[in-house]
């Protein structure tokens, strides 16, 4: 069972479902194993939990 991870900041629903269908679509057909047999898990992270460089991404999206 392939298990596939995304994190990511907030996602929608709609977003949630492409990443799901077309990631699991890629690494099938590269893997060569159903789509079926995978997993997908998605992580959001909220911007106060995401640094880039010093800063947190809440900070820097205020500015």
């Amino acid at each position: 069972m392939p298990v596939i991870t995304v994190e990511a900041s907030k996602l929608t629903k709609e977003q949630k479902a492409k990443i799901v269908k077309e990631f699991v679509s890629k690494a099938s057909e590269i893997m060569n194993i159903p789509e079926q047999a995978f997993v997908t898990i998605i992580k959001e992270n909220e911007f106060d939990n995401i640094g880039t460089g010093t800063e947190l991404l809440s900070t820097k999206t205020k500015a």
